[in-house]
């Protein structure tokens, strides 16, 4: 499946309130809650795991890395930018620290 496949057809399941102040409001807010979600379940693993994940442990962070990706493919879909774009744009701009030797660092214009 590509990013544009996935956008579109996860389109079909957006239903969501459209808040004032954008109608990427309410994405923004659950992709902030599923990334949320997704370090508590890895907190958890270190704490009671010993940093060891489990099979088990890896389908439910894969259940809510899947709410991420739902979430920001609707945010992107609000917003006007397929995801193929956003996935290229990161990867040139990785790309471009690896060759100038800035992937270490901070800023993001590094």
């Amino acid at each position: 499946m590509t990013f544009e496949e996935y956008q579109k057809l996860s389109r079909k399941t957006a239903a969501y309130p459209k808040l004032a102040g954008g109608e990427f409001v309410y994405p923004l807010l659950g992709l902030c809650g599923e990334s949320g979600e997704v370090a508590e379940k890895l907190k958890k693993v270190l704490r009671d795991k010993n940093g060891d994940i489990d099979e088990e442990t890896k389908k439910e962070i894969a259940k809510e890395l899947g709410d991420v990706l739902w979430y920001l493919s609707q945010l992107a879909t609000e917003l006007g930018i397929p995801l193929e774009e956003v996935a290229k744009m990161n990867l040139e701009k990785l790309f471009s620290r690896l060759e100038r030797n800035a992937i270490k660092g901070s800023g993001d214009n590094r």
